[in-house]
């Protein structure tokens, strides 16, 4: 463990009172020679906010001292808060308007906490930036008067535009062209910020040039260096005879893929075994074997665990390993052999698990299936077809795994999945509802078995590993998704108790506002992320649970991979994850992960904002669903395209309409129309705006505008006539309703 590693640590344990450079060297076991590395470790440390001074020549760590160290997110309205993932159990500190110094997006802050606040957060305030992560921003370039350009930041949670210093060396400056400028020092609101452009991306409205903008916005890694790529042309797609001869064989079995119709890697395949009548089955989960081919320290390693995870956004991917590997040898394509790590279990017939064990193997997938055409199997008769035979024959085993898993407590948080479809300049044509079937749910539930079980049997060795932890919701948030959801109309008693919330999320089943109330109770959730302790998966009510079933696109099943390798005496020592290193890198990762959810997230936005636009242009009509009534707007969510806006009153009609607060509706004074939350109508696109991120909608001429939601009396105890309070779906911190990518929502896979 290095020097810096060890002083953290020596300040950091509980109660730990503040240490000077002569005690720090004392209890560090280090002679008086050794000094001045201890000085350069402490101002190392100090400077990037490790730790920090208080009385004289005195030094601890932040939060000892009632500091924060974290990064900080915006939202659009100003406010921010502070978190530190990497630090299980450090609070969140609330920053409110004005109190964020010269923050901006991103960056590593130290905050004072103020006290107060609520739940696992504090109000605070920014005492200083320790690390700048917003050295660029991304932008629209406008010349505000002639010689004077501003920037407008893509990213609305950014304080303020950017006065652009022109660079005479630089490319000339046009209106309307998409930039990357870099920021000088910022002195804080008071201050203006300035910069200077340094890349030109390209017209804003031209092809391509959005999603290059989110990939420079959110600092993802594009292109591979020239070192990865060499070494991955060095990987060769024949396998030696040596390598498969010491391998278990499962080529000539009948092994198989389902994946979505446009994938390119195929991470996983499987086979189930009917045990016989009343006896169970065995299933065998195959992974691609990266760590065979990504050995720790190589180029390709330290290129994958800088990326952390490859990045899906409409139309693109930005791949964790370059395409030679993640598209090819390690690809499991049909009848060729690919290397794989399998993990074989035998379940009985009421879906518990008897028996797990692990090995190497080469596989010859038998057969790759679409999710559709893997569907039309599951729903013909049994009898059509071998293959339809053994499709049934698995989904027998998924539903029990299905069924008892949900029985154990697993919440069922599935949420609608929109595709932007795209032409081949990445405009946008269609959005399509991706159903979560059972062709989903088997591969869904098979990959949560084998991530189960990889995870027990490196815990019960106490083998090194990174976990997927989610830890268990501050009872704060419940307390405030029990109002929320009452406003709603739904009934919630102690969401503490795990029987509770998961009986109001089944009483959600069938309503119109189900997926805005569960975007609701997935914000009032910890987010998950990785750790080398297992603490457990709340959402999945699993107390073991890691990631082994998607080593092509994220790094963490490739250290889960290399630690079960150890565990079976498969892989030298030296390929073992380090344990000092793991609680850092799980932090990282935790951090890629969200970038790339981040940024998926933006890009999914804002093809939906340009499909809007074309809509406008059409004037295509949606489905709407009410979700809030005030005084001068409704707040709508289109639940076909997953997306959230408003309509203006002022075009609901010719007519006067006259608001009632008692009643949360509006009612039309010559029409007795009456607009309330649950009810549907018939929208058009009124405006878009995607600088500002949103769409207004307004009523369609003639539309017919249905009855209120038809919610169910015994599920809410509560009249449909008058749900008051409603208020619009939320995603992410502050955002409009996103469906996670598709992609990404391998999360099938865990």
């Amino acid at each position: 463990m290095s020097l810096d590693s060890r002083l953290l640590a020596l300040l950091a344990r509980p109660k730990a009172p503040p240490l000077g450079k002569v005690e720090i060297s004392r209890k560090l076991g280090l002679s008086p020679d050794e000094r001045d590395a201890v000085r350069g470790a402490i101002e190392r440390l100090e400077e990037v906010g490790e730790i920090v001074s208080v009385k004289k020549d005195r030094w601890t760590v932040p939060e000892h001292a009632g500091v924060f160290r974290g990064k900080i997110r915006f939202f659009a309205n100003g406010d921010a808060l502070v978190t530190n993932p990497g630090r299980p159990g450090q609070m969140d500190v609330f920053i409110g308007q004005g109190r964020s110094g010269s923050a901006l997006p991103g960056d590593v802050v130290l905050a004072l906490a103020r006290g107060g606040g609520s739940g696992d957060r504090l109000n605070g305030e920014v005492l200083r930036v320790v690390v700048v992560a917003s050295e660029t921003v991304v932008g629209t370039l406008r010349e505000e008067k002639p010689g004077r350009w501003i920037v407008v930041p893509d990213d609305p949670r950014f304080p303020q535009t950017v006065n652009i210093r022109p660079d005479p060396q630089g490319a000339p400056l046009a209106a309307g062209l998409k930039v990357v400028a870099r920021l000088f020092p910022w002195k804080g609101a008071h201050a203006p910020l300035e910069g200077t452009v340094v890349e030109t991306l390209g017209a804003a409205d031209a092809p391509g040039v959005d999603l290059m903008a989110i990939i420079r916005r959110h600092r993802l890694r594009e292109e591979f260096p020239e070192k990865a790529l060499a070494a991955a042309e060095e990987v060769p797609f024949q396998i030696p005879a040596a390598e498969t001869a010491r391998r278990s064989d499962w080529r000539g079995r009948p092994v198989f893929t389902i994946d979505p119709d446009d994938a390119r890697d195929f991470d996983d395949a499987i086979e189930v075994e009917s045990l016989g009548p009343n006896r169970g089955w065995r299933l065998h989960v195959h992974i691609a074997d990266v760590a065979h081919f990504v050995r720790p320290g190589s180029p390709l390693d330290e290129e994958a665990r800088r990326r952390g995870n490859s990045t899906y956004l409409p139309g693109r991917v930005l791949p964790m390993l370059p395409e030679r590997l993640s598209n090819g040898v390690c690809s499991l394509q049909p009848d060729v052999e690919r290397l794989v790590f399998t993990a074989s279990m035998e379940f009985a017939p009421d879906g518990r698990e008897t028996a797990a064990s692990f090995s190497r193997g080469v596989i010859r997938s038998a057969r790759r299936f679409t999710y559709g055409e893997a569907l039309a199997h599951l729903e013909a008769p049994r009898s059509r077809d071998e293959w339809t035979r053994r499709l049934h024959e698995t989904w027998e085993l998924a539903s029990v795994l299905r069924a008892r898993r949900f029985a154990r407590g697993s919440l069922d948080l599935e949420m609608p999945e929109i595709k932007v479809r795209l032409d081949a300049s990445g405009r946008p044509l269609a959005l399509e509802n991706v159903a979560h079937d059972r062709s989903h749910q088997l591969i869904e539930e098979f990959m949560l078995a084998a991530n189960d079980a990889v995870a027990l049997a490196l815990k019960q060795r106490q083998i090194p590993a990174l976990y997927r932890i989610h830890e268990n919701p501050d009872p704060e948030r419940l307390a405030e998704l029990r109002g929320t959801l009452r406003e709603h109309g739904v009934r919630a008693g102690d969401l503490t108790h795990r029987a509770e919330l998961m009986r109001v999320l089944e009483s959600l089943h069938g309503l119109h506002e189900e997926a805005a109330l569960k975007y609701h109770v997935l914000r009032s959730l910890r987010r998950a992320g990785y750790s080398p302790a297992p603490l457990g998966h709340y959402g999945l009510a699993k107390a073991n649970y890691a990631h082994f079933t998607s080593p092509i696109r994220r790094y963490a099943d490739l250290v889960v991979h290399r630690a079960l390798a150890q565990m079976l005496r498969l892989a030298p020592p030296r390929e073992a994850p380090a344990a000092g290193d793991l609680a850092e890198l799980g932090h990282h990762l935790s951090a890629t992960e969200r970038a790339s959810a981040d940024a998926e997230r933006d890009a999914i936005k804002l093809k939906k904002i340009e499909f809007f636009r074309v809509a406008l242009e059409r004037g295509d009509r949606f489905r709407a669903l009410v979700l809030e009534v005030r005084p001068n707007v409704l707040v709508v969510e289109l639940p076909g395209a997953a997306f959230g806006g408003r309509v203006k009153v002022a075009d609901l009609g010719d007519e006067y309409f006259h608001y009632d607060p008692a009643q949360g509706i509006l009612r039309g004074r010559k029409s007795r129309r009456v607009f309330q939350p649950g009810m549907e109508m018939e929208v058009q696109v009124a405006a878009v705006d995607a600088a500002r991120q949103y769409v207004d909608f307004r009523s369609a001429e003639g539309a017919q505008d249905a009855a209120p939601s038809g919610r169910k009396e015994e599920k809410t105890g509560r009249r449909n006539e008058s749900p008051s309070g409603a208020r619009p779906a939320g995603r992410g911190e502050r955002g409009k309703p996103q469906p996670p990518p598709r992609k990404e929502r391998k999360a099938r896979r865990g």
